[in-house]
């Protein structure tokens, strides 16, 4: 397998690289355009731990891992076209996993074009490139906001997804349908994951996991949303890793060779629940403000997971407990040497 995982320098890319690494018959190009959405410091410290030296960092330059010989990375954006092509070109990849593409629900209110830019035209650039590339599989990720406000729970991949709630949202569904073309017209083999709330060490920092935890230890108020009144699946990276790896090895002969699925833990938990969980571990109680909802938000989350784990045997194993408490000691041991 010769593999491009875009995405790299963010928070599933880089515990995909480092799963599929230590892989002797997996050959990796990484790729990320390190922007500033969040602070670049921990994008470069996730990069350093895969060997990617900042120093070496030269953007259109591929930069060879210090850690694994079969790791090399490139700072480029989705949307250069040039770049991108070129990269195709010469590397002739056997698969695409694309996790790069701008994130968050209530950003994508206030920063429409970025989302478009990136989400829509970097992902269509993707998708040429796998076009004229004969053979390349791709698996990208959508997410599991493209079920918006949607009553039926658990969420299966059937539901109606026509109703997105945020621009954030409407571009994931965007990914969905153009990839669904895609198969349709050249015969490319796609797979959409939708994920569930992942949380874990290497997190993003403007998610909510995140969030509470680094304000909980530092003694700040945080703001509960919906008064607490709110559910998420929260899903372990390790977990949502070992389904990515799994869907990597697929094979649909089907028509129209395009595949959708969720990805998550499948144990929805109340928000005011995995504040406790979070107080538990850090030995310190949490200083709330109970607010109203946000716009583009939703109350529940909820994934089924039952086509996943009846096509590629997937069941997450990682407890809520387990996986806070992991977190809590990355963040202590790791993030705040940074």
């Amino acid at each position: 397998m010769k593999i491009l995982i875009t995405g790299t320098a963010g928070f599933i890319g880089h515990r995909l690289v480092k799963e599929l690494a230590v892989k002797s018959d997996v050959e990796i190009v990484g790729l990320d355009s390190i922007n500033d959405y969040y602070e670049q410091k921990l994008k470069f410290a996730r990069l350093a731990d895969t060997g990617i030296c900042k120093a070496d960092i030269v953007y259109g330059k591929l930069a060879q891992s210090q850690i694994y010989p079969n790791y090399r990375f490139i700072q480029a954006d989705l949307t250069d076209v040039e770049i991108l092509n070129q990269l195709f070109d010469n590397e002739h990849f056997t698969h695409v996993c694309n996790l790069a593409g701008q994130a968050g629900v209530r950003y994508s209110i206030e920063n429409p074009y970025s989302y478009v830019q990136s989400n829509v035209i970097g992902f269509l650039n993707i998708l040429e490139n796998c076009r004229h590339h004969e053979g390349c599989k791709l698996v990208f990720a959508s997410s599991s906001s493209v079920y918006g406000m949607d009553e039926h729970v658990p969420f299966a991949e059937s539901d109606d997804t026509s109703h997105p709630v945020s621009l954030y949202a409407a571009t994931k569904k965007s990914d969905e349908v153009m990839a669904y073309a895609y198969s349709k017209l050249y015969g490319i083999q796609t797979v959409a994951l939708r994920p569930f709330t992942v949380y874990g060490p290497w997190g993003r920092p403007d998610m909510a996991p995140f969030k509470f935890l680094k304000a909980i230890l530092e003694g700040r108020q945080i703001e509960v949303y919906n008064h607490g009144n709110m559910y998420r699946d929260f899903t372990y990276i390790d977990d949502i890793v070992q389904g990515i790896v799994k869907l990597l090895a697929f094979d649909n002969p089907a028509e129209v060779p395009a595949s959708i699925y969720n990805i998550g833990c499948s144990q929805p938990v109340m928000l005011m629940d995995f504040i406790q969980a979070i107080e538990d571990v850090a030995g310190r109680k949490a200083n709330m403000k109970m607010i109203g909802m946000q716009a583009g938000d939703v109350v529940r989350t909820y994934a089924d997971t039952t086509r996943l784990e009846k096509d590629f045997g997937y069941k997450p194993s990682t407890s809520l407990k387990e996986g806070i408490q992991q977190f809590h000691d990355w963040y202590v041991d790791v993030y705040l040497k940074l």
